[in-house]
């Protein structure tokens, strides 16, 4: 019954898609006020129906119907609660579903704020994002159908979801946010796409796409990161980030997206760059449906992709359809964003964006030619082969601390030319504090080249960074007689959008810093002890105290203690080996201990009668990385959080079109 419940509604939200989509363009291309408000209805109903059918699979999920075939799938009555709500995350179908979820959210947030603004180019935007929630919808009807029935005779029990997604935390929150940062990106494709449609990319589309776009980048940045910890957490190798080519996927919308991010900027001040803004969202769209394709089609072999079916295929399709659409358009409509800024000055901050760009685009296009052309070369010669870490590291450290170069020059040069004089003036106090680091780096023992040019660098962008934030509050000081706490409020105040920026360039440089460092000065060992017995590594040393069984409902768990004595307090570490029915191995679960500078991370290799196997990092800087990783997230959210109104209303659709 259920089943069948959700196939209705599913039906139902196909239906009202494509109609928002007809609707949607027409309503461009006429200019009809009435067939816009129909596209606004319509895209409300897509939502409503793809949290309705959200709430079914739950019903079905929680309530073990094993009549429906995706329960069958992954559902489990040994499971706890969590982990069957989780679960409808945990395999293709039910991903399909929230991704569905995800998009209908967006769409309707999309189609409120732009109710009464934006007469010419919201209709193509919004029909746009209406045929890709058509495309979706179709897979949930068809392709990826989990409300269909089980067949033959309904089981009693199921096998419940994939082991490594029952094993941490983390992957009830770790999936939902790369999905809000994947799915998110369609509302900036469709504002795109409207921009061309309709020819124009006026100063308040632009920001607005440039929130637009702000969003999703902070969900998959996080998403990201958050996927780094649960590696780090869960595999037991020690490491967070690897190369793989499910985590590539999402690495490159995210270069692009942040190329982006920076060219948006330049169209309101300078009016330049129209065109490229508008090609690299499109890519990051583009790229989104690549790395959708590489987790779901089964043809790259990874950790991470924990499904395999025939929608590959289709999403291969699917997106060469839209690579041509965008193509065409671009080729018709690009001439009509041409701005009218004139070229930027070889030293000011537009060359500073358009460097910054130009080595984002180098840094995705290497890793994106890394990560497919095994599978190019597989399917023309039949030959495997193998791009390894090495290579990734090679190509993206000297890129990264370019990046992190440009990330200090961009904010310190003025807009348009700059005299020699200002350049020193902006350039030579970050400079002194970046040979001031190199030196208190070398006096700490770091010897190693790529990561002493990394922390100098580091030093010259923190510089910068904290100076841009500090100037504004120290002329209101000044000028104004105001107190530092008043000062700094009302200069917040007045570039919170800005202040914003700086804190996510303060999270990104201690991200880049703390992954430069901790893969540069890991260490690691193995050890076999007997219980009672100790082994010294570095400065620790390790005790077995023993072993104990853990029988819970849905695993098996075999729990290491290990007392570790060093430099400060001795603490306990308990990593353990997770045994879940129907799963050919054991799954680890290492235990870290964060200190201040390093991590002690201890996994376990094997347990045997008298002896277990552990598999002992040191890791440095590592906690630095999650710090990192809130710091993104506050400067994000302070970007992105909605202004005060001000001034005139926005003329209303009705108005604008008459």
């Amino acid at each position: 019954m259920l089943g069948r419940i959700g196939e209705i509604i599913t039906l139902l939200g196909l239906a009202v898609a494509v109609a928002g989509g007809v609707t949607g363009y027409a309503a461009g291309r006429t200019g009809s006020h009435a067939l816009l408000r129909a596209t606004q209805r319509l895209s409300t109903a897509f939502t409503a129906a793809m949290l309705a059918i959200f709430i079914v699979m739950e019903v079905a999920l929680i309530r073990h119907d094993f009549s429906v075939s995706y329960v069958a799938k992954v559902g489990s009555t040994k499971s706890p609660l969590y982990v069957t709500i989780v679960s409808l995350w945990s395999s293709l179908e039910g991903s399909i579903i929230l991704w569905g979820v995800v998009l209908g959210i967006f769409v309707a947030v999309f189609t409120h704020w732009s109710r009464d603004r934006h007469p010419e180019t919201t209709p193509w935007a919004l029909g746009t994002m209406l045929w890709i929630c058509a495309f979706f919808a179709f897979l949930i009807a068809g392709p990826a159908n989990p409300f269909s029935p089980t067949e033959g005779v309904i089981p009693t029990e199921g096998p419940g979801p994939n082991p490594l997604l029952q094993n941490h935390v983390l992957m009830i929150i770790h999936p939902p946010m790369l999905y809000l940062g994947y799915v998110g990106m369609t509302v900036p494709f469709g504002m795109a796409i409207g921009a061309l449609m309709a020819g124009q990319l006026g100063p308040a589309w632009t920001q607005a796409l440039r929130k637009a776009l702000l969003i999703p980048w902070g969900f998959l940045t996080v998403g990201i990161i958050l996927g780094g910890w649960w590696a780090y957490a869960v595999l037991g190798w020690g490491g967070y980030w690897a190369w793989d080519p499910v985590e590539n996927a999402s690495f490159l919308p995210w270069l692009t997206a942040t190329a982006a991010l920076h060219a948006a900027m330049l169209p309101s001040r300078r009016d330049t760059m129209k065109g490229w803004t508008v090609v690299l969202v499109l890519i990051t769209f583009l790229l989104t449906l690549l790395g959708t394709f590489m987790t779901r089609s089964g043809v790259f072999n990874s950790v991470h992709s924990f499904t395999q079916s025939e929608i590959g295929p289709i999403f291969l399709i699917f997106l060469a359809f839209c690579l041509v659409g965008c193509v065409l358009l671009l080729a018709a409509r690009i001439d009509r964003l041409a701005g009218e800024g004139d070229a930027p000055h070889p030293i000011s901050r537009e060359a500073g964006f358009l460097l910054n760009n130009l080595l984002l685009v180098a840094l995705t296009f290497t890793v994106l030619v890394g990560t497919t052309y095994p599978l190019i070369i597989e399917a023309v010669n039949d030959t495997r082969l193998s791009v390894g870490e090495p290579y990734f590291n090679r190509v993206a450290m000297p890129i990264g601390i370019a990046l992190l170069f440009l990330m200090g020059v961009g904010p310190a040069l003025p807009w348009g030319e700059a005299s020699d004089r200002k350049v020193m003036q902006a350039l030579g106090p970050p400079g002194g504090a970046a040979i001031a680091a190199a030196g208190i780096a070398w006096g700490a023992g770091i010897r190693t080249p790529w990561p002493l040019v990394l922390v100098a660098t580091a030093a010259f962008a923190t510089y910068v960074t904290v100076r841009e934030m500090l100037t504004p509050v120290l002329v209101r000081m000044r000028e104004n007689g105001e107190s530092p706490l008043v000062a700094l409020s009302r200069a917040f105040e007045r570039g919170r959008r800005r202040y914003g920026g700086y804190v996510v360039h303060l999270g990104i440089i201690l991200l880049i810093v703390a992954i430069g460092i901790s893969h540069a000065y890991r260490r690691d060992q193995e050890f076999s002890l007997a219980t009672g017995e100790s082994a010294t590594f570095g400065e620790y040393t390790f005790r077995l105290v023993g072993v104990e069984s853990l029988n819970e409902a849905h695993r098996q768990r075999e729990v290491v203690t290990v007392d570790v004595t060093g430099p400060g307090e001795p603490f306990t570490l308990k990593p353990a080996l997770n045994n879940y029915s129907g799963a050919m191995n054991a799954i680890g679960s290492p235990d870290v201990r964060s200190l201040p500078t390093l991590d002690v991370y201890v996994s376990v290799l094997s347990i045997g009668t008298d002896r277990v196997g552990l598999h002992v990092y040191l890791n440095p800087a590592v906690g630095w990385l999650w710090i990192g990783m809130g710091i993104v997230v506050i400067g994000t959210v302070l970007a992105a959080w909605p202004a005060r109104r001000s001034g005139a209303a926005p003329v209303p659709i009705a108005e604008a079109a008459s």
